[in-house]
């Protein structure tokens, strides 16, 4: 693959496209009156961008196949055709497209949505953190530093259906986005109606975190499924009364616990509910819901287990080592992030038009997602936040946005966020597929910033490279060079996932915690002692980072340092350094 290729493909598919307006489209647009001729020329334009980025997903994935390009290609043209024609009729069909109403524009973008996720989930390069937990599936436990192990039984599992690739990787993040659309699904409907109720599943589809979550394989994939069945369940108890519905909530407060500790805020929300409600008040005098709340404690037993036998290490990691970073204010950024993961029109929304506190169901909403939104609200006033933080509490507002699409409130502003949803949620959705193409078969004319942490693309090059690198090493010095990524995990575990060999690649890579730097689990799983006398290939973004003195001093004697380039379709992404150091010691000389 290459720029060759991607050129080829659109402009064969912008040919094609032609062609087909003016033998078949075009006759259908004159038969049309005024705007609704417009309006029809408008939806084939994106409907034929849609088809062009899903395309361009089925050609590369052919092609890594191995398939020759020319048989690629036709079954990528196939492809195309039918997503035109499919959307094509649907216009024809529907006029507008308004989310709301008729059921299959709704059910047409969260196809596409799952399509873009699915032809693209073997094909994008895995982020560092996905290999960073990639690592921990092939370290297998039941508690981590800096997460519960649930990411990590999900890649396991993912991985021994599809092999240690990045289908495999990611198989448990796109089940988890299922699960999670279906609780949304019944939770909306129980709280509105069955229209409310698919709207709210193609928002828990197209809505930057969510869209996200049921693509990377982080934690907060299996969080946000946990926590779309912990509120269906609340709801089930504390709204529609009914007390089997006690069980499911303890079970999804553990599984949730499992996977991300922030899902204990909705404790505090459910709790906050049943004293401020009168009618659900009783439940403070049964036994079910205490019930509930040792049956998630026991599901979440192993990880507590894991912090009694290892230190408290990853309740302390979560807590009181965060409390005690440098003062930061990071208000700001909380807000951001709320105003990118719903969009300018979901907080606009969510502001003007929900009328939250009008009844049982609102003020449960309500409190769902403001008690998280306090906690990070206070931590940002003097710490930092990250975007991904709030994302999950955000399944609250979603049934609220989707009634609120359906049945708005009158006035202007409601109007005018109902309108403006299909834009956006189209407009999210072209960018999603431009990003995926861009990092699979790029665009024309286009390069690739230097930040591979943020966009992965190049590390299936490094690590090709650096196979050639230990070869030489393993035939000049007839060891095996322990390969060491200079900074806290993201080279050390990219670097261990693209070996040629991934199952030997894991006992052989380390990070930059043999220097005295961080490391997370890295620190556990290779303590200084066990690479004590060997040789180890030293691999850095700067110079300076493999000659520094932590260094010098813990090793016999450090070869020269070399220079290494990583390119892709012709684009230069970034310098990387080597260098080979030999007898490592755990202690510094003197």
């Amino acid at each position: 693959m290459g720029e060759p290729v991607n050129l080829a493909h659109i402009g064969s598919f912008a040919c094609a496209t032609l062609l087909y307006y003016l033998f078949s489209v075009r006759t259908v647009v004159r038969r049309q009156e005024g705007e609704r001729g417009l309006r029809w020329v408008g939806h084939f334009l994106l409907v034929a961008l849609v088809a062009l980025l899903l395309r361009a997903g089925v050609l590369s994935l052919l092609l890594q196949l191995g398939l020759a390009a020319h048989w690629a290609i036709v079954f990528a043209a196939v492809a195309a055709m039918v997503v035109l024609r499919a959307g094509n009729s649907l216009s024809l069909a529907s006029g507008k497209w308004t989310l709301g109403g008729p059921r299959s524009f709704a059910v047409a973008l969260i196809i596409c949505a799952a399509l873009l996720r699915l032809i693209y989930s073997s094909q994008v390069e895995l982020l560092p953190e996905e290999g960073y937990y990639w690592n921990y599936s092939r370290h297998l436990d039941i508690g981590y530093l800096d997460h519960p192990p649930m990411v990590a039984w999900l890649i396991r599992l993912g991985t021994s259906l599809f092999g240690n690739t990045e289908l495999g990787v990611r198989f448990g993040a796109m089940c988890t986005s299922a699960v999670a659309s279906l609780f949304v699904y019944r939770f909306t409907r129980n709280l509105f109606d069955e229209a409310s109720a698919w709207v709210a599943v193609v928002l828990v589809q197209l809505l930057p975190f969510f869209f996200f979550s049921g693509f990377l394989m982080t934690p907060d994939a299996p969080l946000t499924a946990a926590w779309a069945a912990l509120l269906y369940y609340l709801e089930r108890a504390l709204i529609a009364d009914r007390p089997s519905a006690w069980w499911g909530a303890g079970l999804a407060l553990g599984l949730g616990l499992l996977s991300k500790y922030t899902i204990a805020m909705l404790v505090p929300a459910a709790l906050i509910f049943i004293v401020w409600d009168a009618q659900a008040r009783h439940w403070l005098r049964s036994w079910r819901p205490y019930a509930a709340g040792v049956l998630g404690l026991l599901i979440f037993s192993p990880v507590i287990f894991w912090n009694a036998t290892h230190e408290w290490a990853s309740f302390v990691f979560q807590t009181s080592r965060r409390l005690a970073e440098s003062p930061r204010f990071s208000l700001h950024k909380l807000i951001l992030s709320a105003l990118i993961l719903l969009t300018p029109v979901g907080a606009v929304s969510l502001l003007g038009g929900t009328q939250l506190l009008s009844c049982r169901r609102r003020r449960f909403l309500l409190l769902a997602m403001v008690v998280p939104f306090t906690v990070f609200f206070f931590f940002s006033l003097r710490h930092e936040v990250k975007f991904d933080w709030t994302g999950a509490s955000w399944l609250a507002a979603v049934p609220a946005l989707a009634s609120a699409v359906v049945s708005p409130p009158a006035g202007r502003l409601a109007d005018w966020v109902r309108r403006a949803w299909v834009p956006t949620l189209t407009i999210l959705f072209l960018i999603y597929g431009a990003a995926f193409h861009y990092l699979v078969l790029g665009l024309p004319g286009v390069g690739y910033g230097t930040q591979m942490e943020l966009v992965p693309v190049g590390w299936r090059s490094l690590g090709e490279q650096l196979a050639a690198v230990e070869a030489d090493i393993r035939r000049k010095t007839g060891a095996e060079p322990l390969v060491v990524g200079l900074n806290r995990y993201e080279l050390a575990s990219e670097l261990a996932f693209y070996a040629p060999d991934r199952v030997r690649s894991v006992n052989q890579t380390s990070s930059d915690s043999l220097f005295g730097g961080v490391g997370l689990m890295y620190t556990r799983w290779f303590p200084p002692a066990a690479a004590r006398g060997k040789n180890i290939l030293l691999v850095g973004w700067a110079p300076q980072d493999l000659d520094r003195e932590a260094v010098r001093t813990r090793v016999l004697r450090l070869d020269p340092i070399q220079e290494g380039v990583l390119t892709r379709n012709g684009h230069m992404i970034r310098h990387y350094y080597y260098r080979l150091a030999h007898g490592y010691a755990d202690v510094p000389f003197q």
